[in-house]
Parts: C-alpha cells; structure tokens; sequence
C-alpha cells in the first residue's frame, strides 16, 4: 500500500470519528410506558461476520452486556453441542433462524420444514423465537402461504414463536405484498427488518403508512438496522446526517415496545449492523467506513437505555 493511500485511509477513519457523535438525538429519550408485569427487553447479538469460535463470540457477547444471540440453526450435531455449551457457559439466551434454501419449491418446503422442526424440537436449549427467511419472492401467493401454515402448524405445537422476516428476495419483500399476507392468514407474525423496505421503496415509507401500521400491529421481534431510501444499512448511525432515517425507525420500534409494555409482554431485538460488503467500504481496500461490533453495541445501549422496563 503506498502512502498516499494510507494517508486517505487515516484521513477517512478521523472525518468519520469527527461526524460520529455520542448518543442519539434527543428524541431518543423517550418518556417511559407504564409496562405490565412480563413485559422484559431481551437485545440479541448476531455472529454475522464474525470468524472466531462460537465460545469466543458467546464470551464477548456477554461481556458487552447483550442477553442473548440470534444464530443459524446448526445442522450438524456437533455444532450443535458446542453452541449449548457455549449459551450454558455464558448464560445467554438464544433464537434460531431457520429457512429453505433450493429454488425448487417442493424441495424448497421439505428443507424449510426439517429445520424447523429440528430448531424446535431440540430438547437442550429452548430458544426464544424462530426468525424465518421465509420463501421466495418468485413462488407464487399459494405457495409462500404453504409455507406460512406449515410454520403456524408447528409453533402452535411447539408453543414457540416463529416469526417471518420482512426481508428483500423472501416473501415479504416489499410492504404491498406483505400487506397481502398480512390480511390472508391472522396468524401470521413478523420479525420487522423495516430497513429492507425502505430499500425496496426508496423512502421511508411515507407513502405505505397503512401497510406499515400492519406489518407494526403483527411484530414480535425487532432487527435493529437503520436503513435508508438507497440501503438496508446506513454507515453509521451516530453519523448526524442519517438523523431522519434514524428518527424514523425508532418511531416504528417505539410503536412495537408500547404494544408489548401494554399487553405484558417480553420483546426481543436483533442489533443487526452487518459486516463488508453490507456495511460500505473504501475502494480499491474494501476497508470498513466503521466498525461492525461498535455499532452494534452502540445500539444495543440505546435500545436498553430507550426501551427497559422502568
């Protein structure tokens, strides 16, 4: 590397520190919901991008002050028995993402349904929540709500929450279309990604305000990702010039966390800031604007400061 590049690095890595400021806006301080009792704030953290062990990423976790993880369902059964024994260690909490993989949609169902019934079905660690990257935007209605009725089949026998992700090239890609879903099958319950949407609409929704009061109304889970009208992630939230982006998620969330303060009930978050090249990069280094791991804590601190039970 010659030293004209290092010096634009070094020079990119302090403007960012200068832009970033401490906390977020003032809105931020929201006046606090006479929660009923079993209402709880549970804030997950993602092993997304990371590359040490399981253990490792369990222990740093904990220290950060997170109260669980969000992680694959593992297939195989060692991995299985080193992530129980790491959430055993830790103490930590856990919920499963489980999924189809083949485009093929018979094919597609079967891998989707035998994992969710592994996921559910283990009698070590019983997670939190099943988050589903539910189908495929191409099957068809009929076919996406197959697949919808298998995951309530199997929550209703289990007793625990499976959940579909609002999430681009799934089934719930786009607000029209999951508005869709939303009035076909009661049932149905979200994991509110919402950052996706705002992509796929490039806005923040100010025209599918009917849909988003939907798609609020059916959120069980929250993955806590700032979006903006050309991304599903903003390069750094605590950056002043995402302030609107950033005000108008936590406007989504605030809606969510009242529901549950009123109803009684835990609500669980995913801080879900994503690794290179979901998080922008510099040209030509592919080196990160920002730092994965503390923006990810960093939200994690403004949602317990935002949202814990007074």
């Amino acid at each position: 590397m010659n030293s004209n590049r290092r010096n634009f690095i070094k020079q990119s890595a302090i403007l960012g520190s200068a832009l970033c400021i401490p906390s977020l806006p003032a809105f931020a301080t929201a006046t606090p919901a006479a929660a009923k009792d079993g209402y709880r704030l549970i804030v997950l953290a993602t092993n997304w991008g990371y590359t040490g062990s399981i253990n490792e990423f369990c222990a740093q976790a904990k220290k950060a002050g997170y109260d669980g993880l969000e992680i694959w369902w593992p297939n195989e059964a060692a991995a299985q028995q080193e992530l129980f024994a790491a959430l055993e260690q830790h103490g930590l909490e856990v919920g499963y993402l489980c999924a189809g993989y083949d485009s093929d949609y018979t094919k597609h169902a079967q891998q989707f349904e035998t994992m969710l019934k592994a996921a559910t079905g283990n009698n070590k660690i019983k997670p939190l929540y099943i988050n589903c990257h539910s189908g495929r935007d191409y099957f068809s209605f009929e076919q996406n709500s197959a697949l919808i009725d298998m995951t309530t089949r199997i929550s209703k026998q289990t007793g625990i929450p499976v959940y579909h992700e609002t999430h681009r090239s799934r089934m719930l890609f786009a607000a029209h279309i999951a508005g869709k879903f939303i009035d076909a099958k009661p049932d149905l319950r979200l994991t509110l990604d919402i950052s996706h949407w705002c992509n796929v609409h490039e806005s923040l929704l100010q025209d599918q305000q009917a849909t988003v009061a939907k798609a609020l109304a059916r959120a069980g889970h929250i993955h806590a990702r700032i979006g903006h009208p050309e991304g599903p992630q903003v390069n750094d939230p605590r950056a002043p010039e995402w302030a609107a982006a950033v005000k108008a998620h936590f406007s989504w969330w605030d809606q969510i966390v009242q529901r549950h303060q009123a109803a009684g009930k835990p609500l669980t978050f995913l801080t879900e800031f994503g690794p290179a090249d979901y998080l922008p990069t510099l040209p030509y280094t592919r080196q990160p604007v920002a730092d994965q791991w503390d923006i990810n804590v960093f939200m994690m601190n403004q949602l317990k400061q935002r949202y814990s039970k007074p």
